[in-house]
């Protein structure tokens, strides 16, 4: 077969989505259909703290509904993903077992990071378009049910990324909650976004200038691809005309709003907190110009699977903005930045001289360079208890395309390269790792254990550093015309561990002399 049929199911907040695309390596991905249907489950989990069971009737009766259609285009394979509705329930295990059992459906449950990534390899696939926007400065907006992310661009990277508890639904049931007129729920909303963001504003915005923002939401996205509502031009807003059609929405009520833009009025009431929501943030970045690509969940989910099938290929370099992510966090918790890269350095070396004996892939590759760029970044709050405040910060602070688990494993490498490893049940009882994971730690740890040991001095001692597997030792030939007294005293017992781990002794040899030194 030229190509596949596949389904992209997005359980969100408000409705559930369903995108069917015919993927090829000729055409890449092109929608063949869009389906949609209302079920809140957002208004449960946010109101409540779990799904009701009616809601879940509901939720069956589309997902079945939704399975008729995949077989009726014969699909070749589907991805459907729960977001904050299903990822905040307290009932989100049954409610997933649930799922399956009644309609043969698995929902898989994303990390909020997860999800703000494949919206952002959607807006990518827009190619050249993507890339002349955020060759300025430019904030990512993408607007949830439950909350809000955005995302800095300066000069191409990423290099920021917060998540703003200013979702749709929630501001709506907020609204909705205080009995409040219709005049009263600009200054409400505008509020709420200035409180959000004062704090964004002062960590992150202070000497970067945001001309574009590109925007992401199921509302105001899909009205700025008209072409009858007299937009210049359609997908683009200057600042003048975001206000413009807002001042034409606020003087409406809800029903005016729907009869004018042609949508339910449940929609429309969604569509003007979405609008005062982006016109604010315009206001507050200073930004010039809105773009909304008219990209949703589903349309990341598409180009996920065709990137893992390598039916495409995008020309964005996204494990750069990953590593982009950590830095900007190193940085903003004082990190010793030549000191993290020569660790990087030598963890790298050793990592690819060992390949056949760790078994690990390029994906693990970039968790070591995160953990090596991170790694004391808890100096920040503690001298004594670094392990321990990295990964905290680590786990605090989202790094846009790492899965919670990669996050737990990043942290976790951190922490163990600062204190005694911890074996399987007791590591394992306090985090969300699975033996896979857990194997991962233990073997990334061992790499930067080692890699610290050689770098105990904050200053640069070394020219070249070569690495060779022979027999049963790691050979590692340091160039240095420096002192190593220090780095290879404390090397002893970072050395056992990664003999534990890999039953292979690190072996140091000095360049200039020659002899043994571990």
């Amino acid at each position: 077969m030229a190509y596949k049929t596949f389904a992209a199911i997005d359980v969100g907040s408000y409705e559930l989505a369903m995108k069917i695309f015919e993927v090829s390596g000729k055409t890449g991905l092109k929608e063949i259909d869009h389906v949609m249907q209302r079920v809140e489950l957002g208004t449960d989990t946010y109101n409540q703290g779990k799904i009701s069971m009616k809601r879940v009737d509901e939720l069956c009766e589309v997902l079945s509904g939704f399975r008729g259609i995949m077989k009726a285009y014969h699909v070749d394979a589907y991805k459907a993903y729960g977001t904050s509705a299903i990822r905040e329930t307290e009932n989100a295990a049954v409610i997933l077992d649930m799922i399956r059992s009644r309609t043969g459906i698995e929902v898989a449950q994303i990390s909020n990071s997860e999800q703000r990534f494949l919206d952002y390899k959607a807006i990518a696939s827009k190619g050249e378009l993507f890339e002349r926007v955020i060759g300025k400065g430019t904030a990512i907006v993408d607007v949830g049910g439950g909350s809000t992310q955005i995302s800095l661009f300066d000069k191409d990277k990423l290099v920021a990324t917060q998540n703003l508890r200013l979702g749709l639904l929630r501001l709506r049931e907020r609204i909705l909650s205080m009995h409040i007129r219709h005049s009263g729920y600009e200054p409400l909303i505008k509020e709420q976004v200035d409180n959000q963001m004062e704090v964004m504003r002062r960590l992150f915005l202070s000497e970067r200038k945001i001309d574009n923002i590109i925007l992401v939401d199921d509302y105001l996205s899909a009205v700025m691809q008209r072409e009858d509502l007299g937009f210049d031009n359609p997908g683009f807003l200057s600042g003048k005309e975001c206000r413009r059609f807002l001042e034409k929405i606020r003087t409406r009520n809800r029903t005016q709003i729907a009869k004018y833009i042609g949508i339910s009025e449940e929609k429309a009431f969604l569509l003007y907190i979405s609008c005062e929501m982006v016109c604010r943030i315009m206001e507050l970045l200073g930004s010039k110009m809105l773009w909304a690509p008219g990209v949703s969940l589903c349309d990341g989910i598409g180009y996920e699977y065709a990137e893992q099938n390598k039916m495409i290929r995008f020309d964005h370099d996204f494990e750069k903005d990953i590593l982009a992510c950590a830095d900007n966090i190193g940085r903003r918790f004082l990190s010793n930045v030549p000191r993290a890269a020569l660790m990087e350095q030598i963890a790298l070396e050793i990592f690819d001289h060992t390949k056949k004996i760790h078994g690990l892939k390029n994906r693990e590759r970039l968790l070591l360079q995160l953990a090596a760029r991170l790694n004391d970044c808890g100096k920040y709050i503690s001298m004594s208890n670094v392990g321990e405040c990295s990964h905290s910060i680590i786990m605090a602070n989202e790094i846009i395309g790492l899965s919670h688990m990669e996050r737990e494993i990043v942290a976790n490498v951190v922490k163990y390269n600062r204190v005694d490893f911890e074996y399987d049940a007791q590591m394992r009882a306090g985090t969300g790792l699975d033996s896979e994971a857990y194997l991962k730690v233990a073997k990334l740890t061992a790499i930067l254990k080692v890699s610290n040991g050689l770098v105990r001095s904050y200053r640069e001692k070394f020219n070249t550093i070569k690495v060779s597997l022979k027999d049963r030792e790691l050979m590692i030939l340091v160039d240095t015309p420096e002192d190593m007294t220090l780095e290879l005293g404390l090397l002893g017992p970072r050395a056992d561990f990664f003999e534990e781990i890999f039953h292979i002794r690190p072996v140091v040899r000095h360049k200039r002399t020659g002899m043994p030194q571990v």
